[in-house]
């Protein structure tokens, strides 16, 4: 097992649970970016550094995650590729991609993005707040207490 992360826009308070995580846990982390992140090394967190350039870094994330790895991402793209190749991914909110779900988050994606490129809508997300690191980390400890056991979500 492995976590994989969506690093470019992954808040740095989320990337500081996982990589505790990982220490308690022994399970190694690989953080996907295209900007250089090894100053974060550690015997068991790694980096790859992509090109720049739209998706890439979700490219190679989709191309290497196996489907008993976990995925960190907000990208909802990305959790569809991850979950259809019947991996885990789970969103830096604490929210878990299913197969029941990301279908329907990717399409209101969609629809927010047409809504603001047509200047319908301004703004995106709401701001990263304590809440949600909370839910995330609750939701980071139930999953992986269940991975390490060798079940699935």
């Amino acid at each position: 097992m492995k976590i994989w992360i969506d690093a470019d826009a992954c808040p740095k308070v989320i990337k500081e649970i996982l990589f505790r995580a990982s220490q308690r846990l022994k399970v190694p982390v690989c953080l996907v970016a295209n900007s250089d992140l090894s100053r974060a090394h550690t015997a068991l967190i790694t980096s790859v550094r992509v090109a720049a350039g739209f998706d890439v870094a979700d490219d190679y994330i989709a191309e290497h995650a196996e489907a008993t790895d976990l995925v960190i991402t907000a990208d909802i793209p990305l959790a569809a590729r991850v979950v259809e190749k019947g991996g885990v991914a789970l969103d830096p909110r604490g929210e878990l991609y299913t197969e029941e779900n990301v279908g329907e988050r990717l399409s209101m994606r969609n629809l927010m993005q047409e809504l603001r490129n047509d200047g319908m809508l301004l703004g995106g997300p709401p701001q990263f707040n304590l809440a949600d690191r909370q839910r995330f980390a609750s939701a980071l400890d139930r999953l992986l207490t269940r991975m390490v056991r060798g079940d699935r979500p």
